[in-house]
């Protein structure tokens, strides 16, 4: 059975996911609709138009797009955005009263305007017990505070990357992989915490990008250390350029010579027990992937 699914991002969160259009009704990019969630109905923006998916590739039943936003509805969500500043300042403010290490990221009102949301960043659990019932006396609704990891604020915030682009979390990634140094290592990158990492602080979403690519191509190529035979003579491998086809080698003699992967001969058994070997730590243990909240 087909679906037309359409791809709608709530506004605070920067969350996507996807919603069912019943009817024939079409959607622009960037239009503002009403759908139907699990707290109700919500307003949000259409990130990808109407597509047609099979049952079979949707992870979950989906919630139905109720209609297209009029005016009252986006006048009344302007009103609730500003209303939710104004929460967030008194929040922060209380935060401070009960000398809670957390850090507030935002606050939303659910679009009925039932439930406050604020959500926070924390090292670990916090005992916030006193501060809901405190925010409940004072705002007289059903107050959710909910903690986050360190790439949620990101995406929320938003920013640019080290490449000088907006970041992904922002743009574009619906789920958050892990990530970890194997990863790096494998691709050739230099192992520094500055150059590696987010402005979450976490490893760099992107070097999952091409890490299946990296991985089935260097399945054909000598691990970093082992002795090959040249066309010069036999060496050492000290660099691998999979994407362009070449090895750096070191030759007896003869100094650091670039190969194509062609020209080279190795023992394909020993290339994998070295690359196993590599990803080994201190004391003989897998080393553990740095994976990110």
């Amino acid at each position: 059975m087909e679906h037309n699914v359409l791809g709608v991002m709530f506004e605070v969160t920067k969350k996507r996911y996807n919603f069912e259009v019943i009817g024939d009704e079409q959607y622009k990019k960037g239009e503002k609709v009403i759908v139907d969630t699990v707290r109700g109905q919500e307003i949000g923006t259409v990130y990808a138009e109407v597509r047609v998916m099979d049952e079979k590739a949707l992870v979950s039943p989906l919630k139905p797009v109720i209609r297209k936003a009029n005016k009252n509805d986006t006048d009344k969500y302007d009103k609730l955005r500003e209303d939710a500043k104004k929460a967030y300042e008194i929040c922060k403010k209380k935060i401070f009263e009960h000398n809670l290490p957390m850090k507030l990221i935002t606050a939303e009102y659910t679009f009925d305007k039932n439930k406050l949301i604020f959500y926070f960043t924390a090292e670990g659990r916090i005992d916030f017990r006193n501060l809901v019932k405190d925010l409940a006396s004072s705002f007289r609704l059903r107050i959710e505070l909910r903690q986050i990891g360190v790439r949620d604020e990101a995406r929320i915030l938003g920013g640019f990357g080290i490449c000088g682009h907006e970041l992904c979390c922002r743009k574009f990634i619906d789920k958050f992989d892990s990530v970890s140094i194997k990863m790096g290592r494998e691709q050739g990158l230099v192992i520094n915490p500055s150059k590696i990492s987010g402005v979450c602080g976490r490893l760099l979403c992107c070097m999952k990008y091409e890490y299946e690519q990296y991985k089935e191509i260097l399945a054909d190529y000598p691990a970093v250390g082992q002795r090959v035979e040249t066309p010069s003579g036999r060496g050492k491998t000290i660099n691998l350029n999979p994407l362009n086809g070449y090895i750096y080698v070191d030759v007896k003699d003869k100094g650091v010579n670039k190969f194509n992967i062609d020209e080279i001969a190795f023992d394909k058994e020993e290339a994998k027990q070295m690359k196993e070997s590599h990803n080994l730590g201190e004391h003989g243990s897998k080393t553990a992937s740095l994976e990110k909240e």
